[in-house]
Parts: structure tokens; sequence; C-alpha cells
């Protein structure tokens, strides 16, 4: 196969899927809007699914790498009320299919796999254009531009390849997280440290909650959850930390201090993250040499499956091509037939688990849930 594949997204997906082209020989060219693999942390801490993200990385052949990564313990699970009262505890016995690594490190091992040049690193997409003979232009916001047969848009949320494919635009789904950091954590605040636990704290009340994980290095990193419209948290100066941490602390007054620390004593000023979804059915009819993958194709809310699907769709979509590499759209027809239904079944889940965490019954809802699926 001497035709490229143009690849635009350089996250978790888009590399996964080039990793396994390059094992098949297949040339890929990729083009990420970062400057550098180091422009920015990647997130914290994600468990990688034994069915879908585990399975990805042996196709990339990065699973042995991959398992030096895992941080032990970190599969724990605790769930509690605003009072700091443990509601369920289960710890991590190193029997579970759901190991947690750092998402940076995870990407680490994802580049050192490909050939330096693979990534051309600046080229943040502008637009993407169907010229009308089965190639697509490129126009990145520096000015270039590119031509390409086949493309694969693993651009994220706003992916500016989806409109080649689809009218869907990402909706606000009426909760958003504040991002939160506590170092040194078992020296400096050991009492909350010891409420979070060895892995996942979920504290939850209805329609807010304090979700936070222990990372390496005696880190606890945390999500602060609250239903509420955009337009309260338009209201709020995030530019102005202070201020933000009172009015987010504000709506746990009366919690646990244990439990608040994880917004008060924060070491970093607070990052909102309003939660989007497209449509749990979001699916497109084919288009002559252009598919998505990723949050591209399904983005929902975060409920564990966003990395590991679209680590799966890259190693799918990889493998499709690698078995069709003269008719890609064969190859392209065969990935989305498996990832609309597979992407479709993860979304009404992710909604579900929003709603089992921050819904009318939560925190029991998340109890029944978890206890559930240990007596399944």
């Amino acid at each position: 196969m001497a035709t490229p594949v143009t690849i635009v997204g350089a996250g978790l997906g888009g590399l996964t899927l080039a990793r396994v082209l390059h094992l098949h020989g297949i040339p890929v060219h990729v083009y990420e809007a970062e400057a550098s693999a180091m422009e920015r942390t990647q997130g914290g801490m994600l468990d990688i699914h034994d069915d879908s993200g585990q399975l990805a990385l042996k196709a990339a052949g990065l699973f042995e790498q991959f398992r030096k990564l895992i941080h032990a313990g970190g599969q724990a699970s605790r769930v509690l009320d605003r009072n700091g009262k443990v509601l369920l505890d289960e710890p991590d016995d190193g029997t579970g299919g759901r190991p947690e690594v750092n998402r940076g490190a995870l990407r680490g091992i994802l580049l050192d796999s490909l050939p330096p040049a693979t990534i051309q690193w600046g080229k943040k997409l502008a637009s993407a254009v169907a010229r009308g003979d089965g190639r697509h232009k490129l126009t990145f916001a520096d000015g270039s531009s590119t031509s390409t047969e086949i493309l694969v848009g693993a651009d994220g949320a706003w992916s500016k390849v989806r409109p080649l494919l689809s009218d869907a635009v990402p909706r606000y789904v009426g909760t958003s997280f504040i991002e939160a950091y506590l170092r040194d954590a078992d020296i400096r605040h050991a009492a909350t440290a010891e409420a979070v636990g060895g892995g996942g704290l979920f504290a939850l009340a209805p329609g807010k909650g304090i979700l936070a994980h222990r990372e390496p290095e005696s880190v606890l990193h945390a999500y602060i959850a609250l239903n509420r419209s955009a337009e309260w948290f338009a209201a709020i100066d995030f530019s102005d930390g202070g201020a933000a941490v009172a009015r987010i602390a504000a709506e746990f007054d009366g919690w646990a201090p244990d439990l608040t620390a994880l917004i008060t004593e924060a070491d970093m000023p607070p990052v909102l993250r309003m939660l989007h979804t497209l449509p749990n059915g979001h699916r497109w009819d084919r288009a002559l040499g252009v598919t998505l993958l990723g949050d591209a194709a399904h983005l929902m809310p975060p409920a564990g499956d966003g990395a590991n699907l679209a680590m799966l769709d890259g190693a799918e979509l990889g493998q499709a091509i690698a078995a069709s590499p003269d008719d890609v759209e064969t190859a392209f027809a065969a990935y989305e037939d498996a990832m609309f239904p597979r992407s479709q079944s993860a979304a009404v889940g992710a909604h579900q688990i929003l709603e089992l965490c921050l819904g009318e019954r939560a925190p029991f809802s998340l109890v029944e849930f978890f206890t559930g699926m240990r007596g399944s």
C-alpha cells in the first residue's frame, strides 16, 4: 500500500492507529495541534480495560511495556457520603481487569514506538474540505495545507474533520467538573489522603460530588462535580483562583472537611472541565476516503471508557486497513460496522453512570451498582 494514511490528532486513539499501521508497513502521517509532546500534561490516571484498551495495546505490540506502567493498588474504590462515612470500600486485590496507568506515560510508549518523522507538531487543523475527487484538503492554522486521499479524524470533541461526515455538534450535558490537585498529600493532607484511600474516591450527593484518585508520588487528583447550567459556571471568574475556589466550596458547605480540602487546599488554581456529548447513536453514511475515531466519533461523559474506546477504534481500524490495503473503503466500512453499535452501547452506559453518581439517589445508587457488579 503506497498511499499514506493521514491522521489528524496525536491522542491515544490516533497514536494507536499509527502504531498498528506502522507494524503492517503502511505509511502514515500524523498532524497534531500541540507544539510538542511536552507542551502540556496529559491528565491523570486511566483504567485500561482487558476487553478494549488492553486488546488495543496487544495489537500494537506494546502490552508488556504497558504492564510496566501499572500503578499497583490503583483499582481500589470507595464510596462515601457527604459526612465522610464509608459506604463501600473495595480494595485492589490484583485480580481486577482494569489496572491504572498514567495517561502521559501511556502516550509516551505510543510516541516512542513510532519513527520520529511520523508526527508533525504544531499543525492545528483549521478546516477540512472535500475536493470532490475523493481527496480532502487540510488547511492548518499556520497557513500551510496538504491534500490527502485517506483521512482519519482523531481530533477529539471539537473535531474539524467530523463535519465532512456529520452535522452533529457536542452539547453540554448539564454537569461540569472542576479539576484540582493536592501534592505531597500523605504528609501535608494526611486525613484527606486517608479518606481517598489507595485508588478512587466517590463522595456523592444528589447533583454534586467530590471525585478523586490517588496517583503515584503521593498526589491526589480531584474532580469536583456539579450539576449546574453553563450560565452558572460562566458567572464564575476562574482567572481569580481564590474567588473561584470560594464559590465552588460554598456548594459543599457542611461536608466533611477532609473531603472539602480537595477543593480548598488544592495546589493549583481550579480548572473548569465542562462535559459535552454527541448523540448516543451518532453515526454517519459512508463517505469516500474519510472516517473518525475516539471522541471525534462518539464523545460521551467520562465513565472510564473514552480512552479505551479510542484505542480500540485505532487498533481495529488499523487492522481493517491492513486486511484490505488496496480497498480502504471496504476497510472503513468494516471498521464502522463494528464501531457504531459498540460506541452506542458505551454511550448509553456512560450517561447511566453519571446519573448513578449525581442523581436523586446518590450515593446509594452507585453503591448498589458496585455491589451488583461484584456479585455478577
